[in-house]
């Protein structure tokens, strides 16, 4: 026994060799419950149990490369990266060629948040002239109307996180974040302190995008988008970080194979 576990280790090693490497993609912006980074490599979150999983079905082996937004797009465009999850169609003007859409996978909510004391609904049209918690290199199509009038003023942080915790701290009166994150920051806080959700400023349906190309195994890694969409294992994913109905077909694409 003792001769065949070293034997067994050195096949395990050997064809986690072999398996094709696919490059993954990841925001620094990004911050639990989607992504908790540390020392430049993703070690939780649901995004992060997401491409682990695409990585299981597709048979490949994950590479992690942590991005500044704002080189994301350069990073496609040069073909360092051959997939970024978590993204919408509506975020691209011009669409780099050579990749190729998932079908949606991710049900998103943008908030415009204000602080523990306002609890009134808000539509940013109504809000003073003042600056607005924003994350940089995000757009926010609703609101840049009010950017370019000067009524509402972006103050820019690294990750979500961070804009969250300026607005509790009263560095500004209201903010922007992704209903994810928000419930996730919220539930660290006692009731009183906890931040509010003053309108919904947008909601998108968020996928992947697969760089096509003959080193990538692009057919095969949709496929396994569409098979841990229908059993359900996004459901699960999300469930594990308290974001349980964020893929809004799951549920039925599920009763329907069973």
């Amino acid at each position: 026994m003792r001769r065949l576990l070293p034997l067994l280790l050195l096949w395990a090693t050997h064809s986690l060799a072999e398996q094709p490497v696919l490059r993954f993609s990841v925001a620094e912006s990004w911050s639990m419950p989607l992504m908790r980074v540390e020392g430049d490599k993703p070690v939780e979150g649901l995004l992060f149990d997401l491409m682990q999983a695409i990585a299981r079905e597709a048979g490949v082996r994950p590479e992690y490369h942590v991005l500044a937004r704002l080189r994301l797009q350069e990073a496609m465009v040069s073909g360092d990266i051959d997939v970024r999850c978590y993204v919408s169609p509506q975020w691209f003007h011009d669409r780099p060629g050579n990749y190729v859409w998932s079908i949606p996978l991710i049900h998103q909510r943008d908030v415009l948040v204000g602080g523990a004391g306002e609890v009134s609904p808000t539509r940013p049209e109504q809000l003073a002239p003042q600056a607005i918690g924003t994350v940089l290199g995000y757009a926010y199509s609703t609101l840049q109307p009010l950017f370019e009038q000067g009524r509402l003023h972006r103050e820019d942080s690294r990750s979500q996180l961070l804009a969250l915790q300026k607005l509790h701290a009263g560095r500004y009166l209201h903010a922007v974040s992704n209903e994810l994150s928000l419930q996730w920051f919220n539930h660290s806080l006692p009731a009183g302190q906890q931040l509010q959700v003053l309108a919904v400023l947008e909601e998108q349906e968020l996928g992947c995008m697969v760089r096509s190309d003959p080193a990538v195994p692009t057919q095969g890694v949709l496929r396994a988008l569409v098979r841990i969409k229908q059993t359900g294992e996004i459901e699960r994913i999300s469930q594990r970080y308290g974001a349980a109905g964020v893929c809004r077909e799951c549920r039925s694409a599920k009763a329907v194979m069973m």
